[in-house]
């Protein structure tokens, strides 16, 4: 893990007990002085893996040449001295790794044994590196009291170096060229300690397998170590075949535990994805079946209610008409009472302004009187009893004192005292008025409590006189006394409030009249208004039960609507896809049992992935067949016959596939699904070119042909990886260039969130749809291990079904062209149909899947599922029409069979001969034109079968 969050280039590792002692031996190694390593092991043993472990937990840096385009002999020197400065000048403990894929050059060997023997390549350094050199050594030499010359200061450099440096040979023993380089370098075996990485133990497979499959599910325990077992078992199986592969047909195939890894995430990919393929698919299904089930019982349902709705609605209809007759009786009552009612509001309206009018002017009269009474009781209010009391002291009053004493005495009517001569008395108030402002708060209650509304007329006659006296004045008074002066303001305030009060009452008369005919009125129209509102209140009662009544009648009308257009909706719904019903029922359980089944399908599809590419169809039959048996000693489920073509077969895709040129064997099938499946890019041996024609059709204008010939090879391939393109690498050899390491290897990494690739010294934006394709036209090449754990290899070498097909093909365009075109549009047709009718019937289970609540309240989904429906029964028509006429245009092209089968036979007795000598190589290319010849050159004839017995003579002498 600490070294997986350092790296770009982590690696899964599950350290079994193997592993581990390779990493101890390793280490072991590393801390010797002038420890180096020859690792032997084929491709994909771990050789590299435990070196670089190793490396790091020795603190040690491990450094490994990157194989660009056009790397070279000067490229090598630079990263050889890079890695002898590191160790001798900076002296970093370095860890240098060296495979036989990146040998572009023996001379490699050459500096590498040098280094192993005496620390240094001669040559390499030029008079810059010496000085670089000496200045990081000098002070050593100086330490350990050596003399600085550059001879002893160079020595002490090896010396560095080879304390420093260890080269760790990865290289694998298979072929001559290994035994060759070790004789011409014998430094590769007298200063390496060697480690042989043998084939995995049992032990290691299992382990393994227990790790990636760690979070897999499975049914129980006794599947999951079935299915370890199995793994190696599956492992073991194919490396017996690959023996006995070489030994009959003299092919090389390597089972490496790379291949191993490649079956453990193919099994974990292709699980997953088959599990989520079924799941969905029965999920939908499931889904659709429980839709259509519910509808039924819905329509069920809505007929009883339709049948109960009927009678609650004739019934309704009839107590709606009632209470209409009721209503407009009660409402021409109603509208008599109203204008009676309206008429005596009127009037009452009219008392009303007649009554404020009176009242109003009385009031405006009032007006002018009452601020002066205010402000008398006002000035009333203020006066002190003191003030009073002080009045009544005074012995000989002022006379303006007196004035206002004697009309206070008149307004309260007290009687004079005579005084004077006889004959000649005269009033005088000042004695009876003493008396009076001697009872000070009497006084004041009897002017706050003065009857205003009803003084005498002889009072005011008596008054009169003072009020037009011009010293009777408030103002003139205030300078005497303000007692005085307030009982002069209340005075005057009587005064002008009786005159008022005279012109006020007859208004005042009037508005009681006014007012208590007014009353009257308002009675009588209270009256007539609860009676009018006891009708209107009846109304309206009646109004809402007839508005309720006619809610509940197109309520139900609306309800029995409702359910006519549901049962309409239901009738079509289940009329399009109630046939479907028994059909998806069954198709339920299908997929059913392929849940059940689908761990050990899967396992034997992994198995024909990861190892079977490279196999003919008979030892690939033969391995599927031995991995079923085993699935059954282990108990696990399995469908009859598994294996690649049965359990990822799409028939949409295949279908496509062949008409792009795809032969239609069953290998040339298998092929296709391995290509498509695998992790790996696939190598393809296709000495035909099937395999290239196919490609370049499938990818048609989009796709980037390369050769390794070419100069620029490298640049167009990375252009692809950035943009995403497909490219086809054509015409490789039995070696490919070390440049294409990281494409091969898939070493991607992320960088600030976008996934990343390392080609040659550029590092480029890794694009998803990128798609990597090689062939090669070697008829039987023999590739290393080292390139078998890097590409899924795969036969697409023509056998006689298929080239039978082929030849049956050109011989019925050459007779019958019409028969040959009519067929190939069939085909595209066909296959089109096909492809409309899957996506209409995913489109009609994902709607139903989709849908939520009552289906039938949705007449868009019903439409639409009605319109996919129809459309699909179209093309079924169609379809069965089509296949009967391609029986029918097969039976007529059967006819040409022998010839067909003759020309096939003839190419593989043909080709055959290479095994008796490599003089003898034929194309097929050229194989075909000789049989177009043929068909050409041979007598004609209007029997079909005397035509097939003459193209098969003429061309069997001219083979």
């Amino acid at each position: 893990d600490d070294y997986n969050s350092q790296t770009k280039k982590p690696m899964k590792l599950v350290m079994f007990m193997d592993a581990i002692g390779h990493v101890s031996r390793i280490s072991r190694i590393l801390r010797q002085p002038k420890g180096n390593a020859l690792l032997l092991g084929v491709g994909g043993s771990g050789r590299q893996s435990m070196t670089r472990v190793a490396s790091f937990a020795a603190n040690m840096e491990c450094i490994s040449i990157e194989i660009a385009k056009g790397y070279g002999k000067f490229e090598w020197r630079e990263d050889v001295k890079k890695v002898l400065l590191r160790a001798g000048k900076e002296g970093k403990p370095t860890v240098f790794l060296f495979t036989d894929s990146q040998i572009v050059l023996e001379s490699f060997l050459e500096d590498i044994n040098g280094v192993l023997n005496s620390g240094e390549v001669p040559n390499i350094f030029d008079m810059a590196d010496h000085d670089q050199i000496a200045m990081a050594v000098r002070p050593l030499c100086t330490a350990e009291g050596i003399p600085l010359t550059k001879q002893n200061m160079y020595e002490r450099f090896l010396q560095r170096v080879q304390s420093n440096l260890h080269i760790v040979l990865a290289f694998s023993p298979v072929g001559d060229a290994f035994q060759g380089r070790l004789r011409n370098f014998p430094s590769l075996v007298t200063c390496c300690t060697i480690d042989w990485f043998s084939e995995w133990p049992a032990e290691a497979l299992r382990g393994v397998a227990h790790e990636t499959f760690a979070d897999i599910e499975f049914p129980d325990d006794s599947t999951k170590d079935g299915i370890v077992s199995m793994c190696g078992d599956i492992h073991k199986g194919v490396e017996a075949a690959s023996i006995r592969y070489k030994d009959e047909l003299r092919r090389f195939n390597y089972v490496t535990p790379t291949s191993y890894l490649e079956l453990l995430s193919t099994f974990r990919k292709v699980l997953q994805e088959k599990r989520d393929e079924i799941g969905t698919a029965k999920m939908r299904l499931s889904v659709g079946l429980d839709k259509l089930d519910s509808t039924e019982k819905d329509v069920a349902i809505m007929k009883v209610e339709l049948t109960d709705l009927k009678p609650i609605l004739e019934k309704t209809a009839i107590e709606v008409d009632e209470l209409m007759v009721k209503i407009e009786k009660d409402k021409a009552s109603a509208d008599e009472t109203k204008a009676v009612v309206s008429t005596e509001e009127d009037a009452a309206s009219k008392k009303a302004a007649e009554c404020k009018e009176i009242k109003e002017s009385a009031e405006a009269g009032l007006a002018e009187a009452l601020p002066a009474l205010d402000a008398a009781v006002a000035c009333l209010k203020n006066l002190k009893l003191s003030d009073i009391s002080e009045v009544a002291k005074y012995a000989n009053p002022p006379a303006l004192c007196k004035l206002v004493i004697e009309a206070l005495c008149v307004m309260f009517s007290v009687t004079p005292a005579k005084v004077g001569e006889a004959g000649k008395k005269v009033d005088d108030y000042w004695v009876p008025g003493k008396k009076l402002l001697g009872d000070a708060k009497g006084l004041l209650d009897s002017m706050f409590g003065y009857d205003k509304d009803n003084i005498p007329d002889k009072v005011i006659k008596k008054i009169q006189q003072y009020i037009d006296n011009t010293d009777f004045q408030p103002a003139k008074i205030q300078s005497v006394s303000s007692a005085c002066t307030a009982m002069c303001q209340w005075t005057r305030a009587m005064h002008t409030y009786h005159y008022v009060a005279l012109e006020v009452e007859p208004k005042r008369i009037a508005l009681a009249a006014a007012m208590a005919e007014l009353k009257e009125v308002s009675v009588k129209v209270a009256k007539l208004q609860a009676q009018l509102k006891e009708v209107v209140d009846r109304l309206d009662a009646l109004n809402s039960d007839f508005d309720a009544a006619i809610k509940k009648k197109n309520d139900l009308a609306d309800k029995a609507e409702e359910c006519n257009v549901k049962l309409d909706r239901a009738d079509r719904l289940l009329g399009g896809l109630g046939g479907e019903k028994v059909r998806w029922k069954k198709t339920v359980e299908t997929l059913a049992a392929s849940l059940v089944n689908v761990i050990g399908d899967v396992i034997v599809a992994a198995g024909g992935i990861a190892y079977l590419g490279a196999f003919t169809s008979v030892y690939r039959s033969e391995q599927e067949a031995l991995w079923c048996k085993r699935l059954q000693k282990y108990d696990i489920p399995f469908t009859e016959g598994a294996g690649v073509r049965k359990t990822l077969s799409d028939p949409v895709k295949i279908r496509a596939w062949n008409i792009a040129g795809l032969p239609t064997d069953a290998i040339s099938t298998e092929n296709a699904i391995i290509l498509s499946k695998s992790r790996r890019w696939s190598l393809m041996i296709d000495p035909q070119g099937q395999a290239n024609k196919w490609l370049k059709a499938m990818n048609k204008g989009n796709i980037e042909v390369i050769k390794l010939s070419e100069k620029e090879f490298l640049r167009s391939l990375v252009n692809a990886v950035r943009f995403g393109k497909p490219v086809l690498l054509e015409n490789v050899g039995e070696e490919l260039d070390p440049a294409l390491e990281p494409v091969l290897a898939k070493q991607t990494f992320k960088q600030g969130g976008t996934e990343m690739i390392k080609i040659g010294d550029e590092t480029i934006a890794y694009h998803p749809d990128f798609n990597f394709f090689i062939t090669s036209k070697l008829p039987n090449p023999h590739y290393s291990p080292e390139t078998c754990v890097k590409i899924t290899l795969l036969n697409f070498t023509v056998n006689q079904s298929g080239l039978e097909d082929q030849i049956l093909g050109l011989v019925v365009g050459k007779e019958r062209p019409d028969l040959q075109e009519a067929k190939n549009q069939l085909v595209v047709s066909m296959a089109d149909m096909r492809k409309t009718q899957k996506e209409l019937e995913d489109k009609i289970l994902k709607l139903l899947a989709e849908s939520e609540g009552d289906i039938l309240a949705d007449e868009n989904l019903i439409v639409v599922l009605g319109e996919a429906k129809t459309t699909s029964d179209e093309i079924t028509i169609k379809v069965t029409e089509a296949e009967k006429t391609e029986k029918e245009i097969d039976l007529t092209r059967e006819k040409y069979r022998p010839t067909a089968f003759r020309g096939s036979l003839l190419f593989f007795c043909a080709s055959d001969l290479a095994l008796v000598d490599s003089m003898y190589q034929y194309s097929l290319q050229w194989f075909l034109a000789l049989f177009d010849s043929g068909l050409e050159n041979s007598t004609a004839a209007e029997e079909v079968a005397q035509r097939c017995e003459n193209v098969n003579e003429f061309f069997t002498y001219s083979l």
